[in-house]
């Protein structure tokens, strides 16, 4: 997980080094991040003797620890390969590296018996890997682009959902430059919201089963997507992918084609897929909108502008509570977070809390397993951060149960005296599974609470035993001055915020509706007042 994070922060290749069996083992969830991330990185694990292997003897195990971690790490890394002669350890490690970084990046593994890492070699009489030619693009220029830019310019209710393949094409400057030319409104997915500060003008939020309900509205009323390294899943588009952008014409571009014909498995028409790199689809765009006169989207945009102000994340009566307000929270923190700085966060509720009420600023970065999403990222992933830049500060927003995960690397973190500043999210347990269960098992918090048999240490004395500095915080009152306090420390610390465990995250979607109808659900009259598009099924027979 560190060195993903390391990867996301530097845009080069993150390295992982782990034994036989176990170790080997131990990475697979962070290769699954990588993975599902399309994030480069090396694994190197080491593998007992060729001559204690198990072969195709039909045991279970030969050699101590073997195990057979390529074909584990098949179906979640690019490529994966068991070193057999060591006069190909060039090739192999050159060709894992290339791969690594090509097309749709992603994490790679190369297997290394122990008798082999012993052979004496001499690496420049090795055989090198030579990488294939490059093959031209599948973009058509020309009736397919023109009718693209045909639809862009009738648009009148126009979004741009922005992606993390922007980042993963080094295409940024690019899309600003094309978002300047279009001027429409934009949703950044959850890996690209520290593309924008807060501020950004024509930023209408995030969207999907967690995100904003302006964002939602927006998305889910507009009649044209222009959604580039986005692959759009689930969670985004809510459940049935049908349900999303309905009426809109869809312009969806993607490096990987499989990730294009998966809308037709789904029932879903993709007017214009562009299967491209999307630094190439930005600079075809931008030349072709120079000087190309569009719609008026200003009654559009005026329109976003007014679901902006009367859905705010951080509502008035948050602040008049006595306990932590979670979103409250977050609008401290993010008060207090300096340009450049780094903030990592786990999963469950404090990446919702933090996609909902946080506001980012410029040149700051916001880091996350977004797909495959595991307790535990946020400690490790935090370090990699601070390994990659060290004179940055990294901000750890972490959950009880999620930095238990990987509580033992509170050790690295204290050994380098990291400038790392912890915050835990600590509710008494796991609350987003607390919120389905609200949803779906009548409130029966099984595994989820310390009645259902969940429970938490005191963090203070165990960040303490580490020879790390803690705080705590309880009040709503003092947010505001201990979380300037604590960013404003030197070296790493962690401060303990008390949350009641029943704050949930608001709004969310519930199962069965579609996203622009979240819970809690609006009374029908006002949703509809907000709705543009034909309401479907689920939401007309809605009740507050």
């Amino acid at each position: 997980m560190a060195a993903d994070a390391y990867s996301r922060v530097t845009g080069k290749l993150g390295a992982a080094v782990a034994t036989s069996g176990p170790g080997a083992t131990n990475l697979i969830t962070g290769i699954c991040c990588a993975y599902y991330d399309s994030v480069p990185a090396i694994y190197i694990t080491g593998q007992v003797a060729t001559f204690r292997s198990k072969g195709d003897m039909g045991i279970r195990q030969l050699g101590f620890q073997e195990t057979d971690i390529v074909d584990m790490c098949g179906p979640i890394t690019k490529y994966a390969v068991k070193i057999s002669d060591p006069q190909t350890i060039r090739k192999e490690l050159e060709k894992a590296v290339y791969l690594a970084r090509c097309d749709r990046p992603g994490p790679v593994l190369v297997d290394i018996p122990d008798d082999l890492q012993r052979k004496q070699i001499d690496p420049e009489s090795l055989d090198p890997f030579c990488p294939p030619t490059p093959s031209a693009g599948t973009l058509d220029w020309t009736n397919n682009f023109e009718r693209c830019i045909d639809a862009i310019q009738r648009a009148q209710r126009p979004v741009v959902i922005v992606g993390w393949g922007v980042r993963l094409a080094h295409a940024e400057k690019e899309l600003l430059e094309a978002l300047r030319l279009l001027n429409f409104p934009v949703l950044p997915t959850w890996a690209m919201v520290d593309m924008f500060p807060h501020d950004y003008p024509q930023l209408a939020g995030t969207f999907g089963t967690h995100g904003s309900r302006c964002g939602n509205f927006a998305v889910q009323n507009a009649d044209l997507v222009l959604a580039i390294g986005s692959r759009l899943d689930t969670h985004e588009t809510g459940s049935p992918p049908t349900s999303f952008a309905r009426q809109a014409c869809k312009i969806v571009v993607d490096i990987d084609p499989a990730e294009l014909r998966k809308f037709k498995s789904h029932g879903v028409n993709i007017d214009f897929p562009f299967c491209i790199d999307a630094a190439e689809f930005l600079r075809e765009l931008c030349a072709r909108l120079d000087g190309v006169e569009l719609s008026d989207t200003h009654p559009w945009q005026n329109r976003i502008a007014a679901w902006q102000d009367k859905y705010p994340a951080i509502q008035p009566q948050y602040r008049e509570e006595h306990a932590v307000n979670p979103y409250v929270f977050m609008e401290a923190l993010s008060r207090f977070a300096q340009p450049g700085d780094i903030i990592v966060s786990d999963t469950g509720c404090a990446l919702a809390w933090a996609m909902q009420g946080f506001s980012f600023r410029e040149s700051q970065r916001f880091l996350h397993a977004f797909n495959n999403t595991p307790m535990g990222y946020a400690l490790p992933a935090s370090i990699g951060a601070a390994l990659a830049e060290p004179a940055r500060r990294v901000i750890c927003i972490t959950g009880d149960g999620a930095l238990q995960m990987n509580i033992q690397e509170l050790a690295t973190l204290a050994h380098y005296k990291l400038n790392i500043r912890i915050f835990v999210i600590n509710n008494d347990g796991y609350s987003m599974i607390r919120q389905t269960q609200d949803q779906w098992l009548d409130s029966s918090y099984i595994g989820s609470s310390p009645e259902g048999g969940v429970s938490m240490p005191d963090f203070q004395h165990v960040a303490k035993a580490y020879g790390i500095k803690a705080t705590q915080l309880k009040h709503n009152e003092d947010v505001l001055r201990m979380v300037n306090e604590v960013l404003c420390e030197n070296g790493p610390i962690l401060c303990d915020v008390n949350i009641p465990s029943s704050h949930r995250v608001v709004p969310q979607v519930k199962f069965g509706y579609p996203i622009e109808d979240s819970e809690p659900l609006l009374p029908r009259d006002e949703f509809m007042e907000n709705m543009i598009v034909q309401p479907l099924p689920a939401s007309l027979h809605g009740s507050r």
